[in-house]
């Protein structure tokens, strides 16, 4: 059954995890194409912020403190929306936490919290979002990662959550295409993008965390949410680093474990003694409303996804006209070896 959706600016659209990084991002800009917003975090007092500076840059938003691993508290949020709006039509489930430690070390009640976040927080929302999206159509939009198909080391718990968010999340879709229910389910999977998450780490490690290049500006996330909402997608990835670590995992998965031991585990740590700062995994922390701080230059925009977005026939055509120059290439390669050779130079 085909999906039909709404362009934005018809859309009531709920974001978890809403009040910093990619959901904070979404908000703004999906604000800026006039949807109706209904924004979901722990943090009320920054969602507040944030809807106050919608609602006076001619947006319209309504903030809902809620923790996406409570059930209870995640039906009441869905509650007030459809209260308020009475309807959803995209549900964006950005909500996340992370560990850097290694498995061993972690804490066995913290990867429960973990997964009551990043797992259990997609699978509440989800789930109610179909309960409401269902017999009008819409969207929902899941935030797998590079994790959701290859796992890193040091963020062991996290891996896991974000496999189990693709598992669900495609198991999902084919329930819904049995039963002809007109929702897209769209999973999203980020390599290292520009956000506040990395301050916000519970961090086992002696060193300070960081995230592995490239980094990403978040736009480019929001940018494919923002698709993804008024375009049925069943599956993107953002970065090329992502496309390049996936295949290398699936076409030599024992070469990849050893390059992604040894890299990987350094590249996500810095050469510096680890700062002790607050966590937010079982508590908000008392700041909020920033994308990107303390990362550098992000890049944006990403070359691999401005050629995936292109239309089939001119992809077609590049992958084409690369093949044909290619070939050509080789080709007056031999030729030019020849005629060195034919002059006595050896190549």
């Amino acid at each position: 059954m085909q999906t039909k959706l709404k362009p934005l600016n018809q859309q009531v659209i709920v974001i978890t995890g809403a009040s910093s990084g990619i959901g904070l991002a979404t908000a703004y800009t999906a604000a800026k194409s006039k949807a109706k917003l209904a924004l979901i975090a722990r943090n009320k007092k920054v969602l507040q912020q944030v809807v106050k500076e919608i609602t006076t840059l001619g947006g319209e938003a309504i903030a809902i403190a809620a923790d996406v691993g409570n059930r209870t508290q995640l039906e009441d949020a869905a509650k007030e929306v459809i209260k308020h709006y009475g309807r959803i039509d995209t549900w964006v489930n950005v909500a996340g936490v992370s560990i850097w430690g290694k498995l061993e070390e972690v804490r066995e009640l913290d990867q429960r919290r973990l997964f009551e976040t990043n797992f259990w927080g997609t699978y509440h929302g989800s789930l109610i979002a179909v309960r409401y999206i269902k017999k009008n159509g819409g969207a929902i939009i899941n935030m797998g990662s590079l994790t959701s198909d290859v796992s890193l080391p040091l963020q062991g718990g996290y891996s896991a959550s974000k496999h189990a968010v693709k598992g669900f999340t495609d198991s999902l879709r084919l329930e819904l295409i049995k039963d002809k229910v007109p929702i897209s389910v769209t999973l999203i999977k980020p390599g290292s993008i520009a956000t506040p998450l990395i301050n916000h780490v519970k961090n086992y490690t002696k060193f300070e965390p960081q995230l592995a290049s490239p980094v990403y500006n978040a736009k480019e996330v929001v940018n494919t949410i923002l698709k993804a909402a008024i375009c049925p997608i069943r599956e993107v990835i953002v970065g090329e680093s992502v496309a390049a670590i996936t295949w290398l995992n699936r076409l030599a998965p024992n070469i990849a474990d050893q390059i992604f031991a040894k890299f990987l585990t350094k590249a996500q740590l810095k050469n510096k003694l680890a700062i002790k700062r607050p966590d937010n995994l079982y508590q908000t922390t008392s700041k909020g409303r920033t994308v990107t701080k303390n990362l550098g230059k992000p890049i944006y925009p990403c070359p691999y996804n401005r050629f995936i977005a292109l239309p089939t026939r001119i992809k077609l055509g590049l992958i084409g006209g690369a093949g044909v120059l290619t070939f050509y290439a080789i080709k007056n390669l031999k030729k030019y070896k020849q005629t060195l050779k034919s002059d006595g130079i050896k190549f």
